[in-house]
């Protein structure tokens, strides 16, 4: 058993919101709070969320996350 981790990260629109509501969706659990950044080059919000979710099989780097 494995717990996997990812860190979602968009502008801060409704894009990004459905990216985390689609993990979520998929067994995904929040793991933290949301961060925020302003991108001075493009002049947008930037914000991330950390993610997990625990499979039962062993770790494996070459595993594509957002399959899982």
């Amino acid at each position: 058993m494995a717990t996997l981790y990812r860190f979602l990260s968009g502008d801060d629109d409704s894009a990004f919101c459905h990216k985390v509501s689609a993990a979520l969706a998929a067994g995904w659990a929040l793991h933290g709070g949301p961060s925020y950044a302003f991108d001075a080059a493009r002049g947008v919000m930037r914000c991330g969320q950390a993610v997990i979710k625990d499979v039962d099989e062993a770790y494996d780097p070459a595993m594509k996350l957002g399959e899982r």
